[in-house]
């Protein structure tokens, strides 16, 4: 039985699977994604670290050299990883107990369609971690808006006065709302 190939269309992937980072710091690299985003090694074999933090064999590879140099700021390439976790108060739970541990976001923004809070990891990689405040559908709508048009980016936010306000028993709804934590400074 012979099969032909469809080659006229385009094949999109199921999933995205892992990433593979560059370090000189493969200690400190492994600590840090094991205390932000609960990953674990899955197996370590010379220059090379495998971690995941759910089923999958890997979702990160840290190869180590440490000859490597430090990737120049305002460089092209990457800018950073992006983590979907449940809900807020997942989000504002880790950011406590990340806070606690000593790791702060640089950045916090509403987007819109995102609550989001960026970090940078040992290397200076970029990594948000967001919760949606919409279905997929309302963001697609979102972006799609006028308000998206005249403010792509979107609205700072005070992640302590966040976590405030969310456990004060304010509605979700009004703390995915941009605005709803202004920024004082």
């Amino acid at each position: 039985m012979s099969r032909i190939l469809n080659i006229s269309k385009t094949v999109v992937p199921q999933e995205f699977a892992h990433c593979v980072l560059n370090t000189s710091r493969l200690a400190e690299m492994k600590a840090w994604y094991a205390t932000v985003l609960g990953m674990s090694v899955v197996v370590e074999s010379g220059p090379l670290c495998f971690m995941s933090y759910d089923g999958e064999h890997h979702r990160l590879a840290l190869l180590h050299d440490p000859n490597l140099e430090a990737r120049p700021q305002h460089s092209v390439g990457l800018n950073h990883f992006a983590y979907t976790l449940p809900d807020l108060g997942a989000l504002l739970a880790t950011y406590k107990r990340l806070k606690a541990e000593q790791i702060l976001p640089w950045w916090c923004i509403n987007h819109g369609p995102t609550t989001s809070m960026y970090f940078r990891d040992p290397d200076g990689n970029g990594i948000e971690l967001q919760v949606d405040n919409f279905d997929k559908e309302t963001a697609k709508a979102w972006m799609g808006s006028a308000a998206f048009h005249d403010n792509p980016l979107g609205v700072d936010y005070d992640p302590d006065r966040l976590v405030e306000r969310f456990e004060a028993g304010d509605p979700i709804v009004e703390l995915l709302a941009q605005g709803s934590a202004p920024k004082t400074d």
